[in-house]
């Protein structure tokens, strides 16, 4: 099976009636907890955790709340194993439950007329709904097409931190993989024109073990 989700909000309910509260202390224990799983063991993911993943995934910051990117979802094994090869031949993506796929959208009109309808349908009022979109038509005009790519493929990051970390809390594990063909990927997944993809993010159970957290120290990274 595979499947897009995209930047759809929901107009009530949503992720804050089935997901549980995570405390400051949960989340920081995810944070350390996590780590890029180099294999997996095969089980499959509850479908309801992984639209409880999918859940926290969709409500990832991102600038204007464009939301610049898009989620194949794959689970068929033969579509892995047609996979593989393209992604240097790495086990992840075969023993996996689900593979992510994140690709960064690059079509602003589309993006701008979708949030603009959204905002309307949530009752934002409609002087807000024309400065923000109007914002966004000033923003996205300013650049070039590769400045508007490559906007689009940093905003994805933001929504992968979200999966990496909302694997963990959900109690299983993942890996960010940029390792791959993104032609090849296009290719095989005939992903549309203006999506590319950027990250890869396999789920599942982990089969290995974590080695040791290595980090710069603090005192290197801030200044």
């Amino acid at each position: 099976m595979a499947f897009f989700i995209g930047n759809v909000l929901d107009s009530g309910g949503g992720l804050s009636d089935h997901i549980t509260v995570v405390t400051k202390m949960q989340f920081a224990e995810c944070v350390m907890q996590r780590y890029a799983t180099k294999k997996f063991d095969g089980r499959t993911i509850p479908e309801a955790k992984v639209n409880e993943l999918l859940e926290l995934v969709r409500y990832s910051a991102s600038a204007l709340n464009l939301q610049p990117w898009k989620i194949k979802v794959i689970t068929d094994k033969k579509v892995k194993e047609q996979l593989r090869p393209a992604s240097n031949n790495q086990e992840q993506i075969t023993t996996c439950s689900h593979l992510l796929v994140f690709c960064a959208d690059a079509d602003y009109d589309s993006l701008i007329k979708r949030l603009g309808a959204l905002m309307k349908a949530n009752h934002v009022p409609a002087e807000i709904v024309e400065k923000v979109t109007g914002m966004a038509a000033q923003f996205a005009g300013s650049m070039s097409k590769e400045q508007q790519a490559a906007w689009s493929q940093a905003q994805t990051y933001l929504a992968l931190g979200n999966a990496l970390n909302g694997a963990k809390s959900l109690g299983f594990d993942s890996c960010p993989m940029g390792g791959f063909d993104p032609k090849g990927y296009s290719r095989i997944l005939r992903i549309p024109a203006h999506l590319t993809p950027v990250m890869l993010c396999p789920i599942g159970y982990a089969a290995d073990k974590p080695g040791p957290k290595i980090r710069f120290p603090l005192s290197e990274i801030v200044f």
